[in-house]
């Protein structure tokens, strides 16, 4: 059975990164030593579940947690080097640390290293995020112990629950964009000014103007979406963040 480490130090090891084409060693002591730290380990990169949920709401949420006290959201696996910084890249997640457990060691010492060899996989880490602060783990999420992938507890805004549950979590935001358009540029501007992330369609590669129409029944750029609704151009999101809070028609 998983355990918690709760109230225990995070174990002392040396994570092999590539970083710039080159390896660079990086330990837990510069990692979490005087600094609240998020971690959230994972069985794999380029897996579905971690790539399409896990990862990207951390990353979308990093923003709120700086503006709790976080200083760093931290992504582990049992992957080595090469793997992690190719997935970085592939997710453009730029709020997040990729760390490798090449080794599993780290893994094997927080009592999370599993066998998935039935997947071929080999020894994975158990799903699960922790809250660190100056290297002691102060909460800890383990996904409950049963068939599959479980991806209950370990999600981001189970963290941002614990940490501050009355904050509420910003709406996602996605804009529609095209390339050398000033009302484009502006529209980005005020959704960075405002604190939104936000993820940019740009029309080309197989996105076109027929796109933007069906799923917004405008056929210009820019047009925001927020919360799942449409905002629209520019002038009607700078309206929005003035407080004239109404949908595009």
């Amino acid at each position: 059975m998983l355990q918690h480490q709760e109230g225990r130090k995070v174990p002392a090891v040396t994570f092999r990164t590539r970083q710039d084409n080159q390896w660079k060693d990086v330990t837990t002591e510069q990692v979490f030593a005087g600094r609240t730290v998020i971690v959230f380990a994972l069985p794999g990169a380029y897996t579905p579940t971690c790539s399409t949920t896990h990862l990207p709401r951390y990353n979308e949420l990093a923003a709120t947690f700086s503006g709790l006290g976080v200083d760093e959201i931290v992504c582990l696996s049992v992957n080595d080097g090469f793997v992690m910084a190719e997935w970085q890249k592939d997710q453009n997640a730029p709020n997040i640390t990729f760390l490798p457990d090449g080794n599993g060691e780290f893994t094997q010492k927080m009592g999370m290293l599993v066998d998935k060899s039935g997947l071929g996989f080999g020894k994975r880490s158990w799903r699960y995020s922790m809250l660190v602060k100056d290297g002691v783990i102060v909460k800890q999420f383990i996904e409950p112990e049963k068939e599959g992938d479980p991806f209950e507890v370990s999600d981001a805004d189970t963290m941002l629950k614990y940490l501050a549950p009355a904050v509420s979590a910003p709406e996602p935001a996605v804009i529609f964009t095209k390339p050398g358009c000033p009302h484009c540029a502006r529209a980005k501007s005020l959704l960075e000014s405002n604190g939104v992330a936000y993820e940019e369609v740009a029309i080309g590669k197989g996105i076109t103007f027929s796109t933007i129409r069906a799923v917004s029944g405008r056929g210009t750029a820019p047009q925001v979406f927020i919360g799942g609704h449409l905002v629209g151009g520019a002038e009607e999101l700078a309206a929005w963040f003035a407080g004239n809070r109404k949908l595009a028609a």
